[in-house]
């Protein structure tokens, strides 16, 4: 489909904040797939397309942490494996199954994410005891995340990070750090099966490829400098906003005043035909 220069410059500029906002938090899928499909591309190569663009963004943010010491590679081989097939797995999966199950429950997995980060203290610093062995906690986070990455996916980043906190028992930024290695070996997964379905829009996904990684080697570069004081913030408000979308979403009937009116009409009836019952 052919797209004006205005349009692929407008996702240029949304890519950009959206790097920036997925190499802190996580969450940057919010902003370009509604912006993909505003642009008039199919619902099929709008997340073939976002795909694309955020497997640069998250490979920019990971080579920063590599190069600026957060990550060693070595380290994560069998999480990075383990996350790879899981990925392909929910990948190949989620062009025969309703997705639908997974958008229930993942408003409540963010809710709860935000929350923890909101009210547990800043405690850990990255010397605790891991609950899990290398081996354990690539089975079982990384496969299972990358699963879920591939098969529906917002959420993935806060998903990882919480689990290297609470699990691994890393401090927020090694936590962030390697969160974007992962992420990024998930999308990359899921990106070569949407390039064999020949799904993505070069063009638009290249263009928008160039604004991600930009904005994520500047989001990248906050982690570093800024730390625990700003990613914790930023999980949360990623993580209620992501929340709250995807349940308006489902929910759009949520959007219209006329179904509360209603609704808390025949509410307020139960509620006195309860009382009445009652008290007879």
């Amino acid at each position: 489909m052919e797209l004006s220069w205005e349009i692929i410059g407008s996702l240029f500029l949304v890519a950009s904040v959206a790097g920036f906002i997925d190499a802190i938090a996580g969450g940057g899928g919010m902003l370009t797939v509604p912006a993909l499909l505003a642009a008039g591309i199919p619902p099929a190569q709008t997340l073939a397309t976002n795909k694309l663009q955020s497997t640069f963004g998250s490979f920019s943010a990971a080579l920063y942490f590599v190069r600026n010491g957060l990550v060693q590679l070595k380290t994560m081989r069998i999480a990075i494996a383990c996350t790879f097939s899981g990925s392909l797995m929910g990948a190949g999966l989620v062009q025969v199954m309703d997705a639908g199950v997974l958008t229930n429950l993942i408003p409540v997995l963010l809710f709860a994410i935000a929350l923890y980060f909101l009210f547990v203290p800043s405690t850990t610093t990255g010397s605790g005891e891991p609950k899990l062995s290398e081996w354990g906690f690539a089975l079982t986070v990384g496969m299972g995340v990358g699963f879920y990455d591939g098969f529906f996916g917002p959420g993935t980043g806060s998903l990882f990070t919480v689990c290297f906190v609470l699990i691994a028992q890393l401090g927020i930024v090694e936590a962030t750090a390697r969160t974007k290695v992962l992420n990024f070996t998930s999308n990359l997964a899921a990106l070569l099966l949407f390039i064999m379905a020949g799904l993505p829009i070069w063009e638009v996904g290249l263009a928008m490829a160039v604004g991600g990684f930009l904005g994520a080697r500047m989001g990248a570069k906050v982690v570093v400098t800024r730390g625990r004081q700003f990613i914790r913030p930023m999980v949360v408000l990623v993580s209620m906003t992501m929340a709250v979308k995807l349940m308006l979403d489902q929910n759009p009937q949520w959007l219209d005043k006329h179904f509360w009116v209603n609704n808390s009409a025949l509410w307020w009836a139960d509620l006195v035909s309860y009382v009445q019952s009652a008290w007879v």
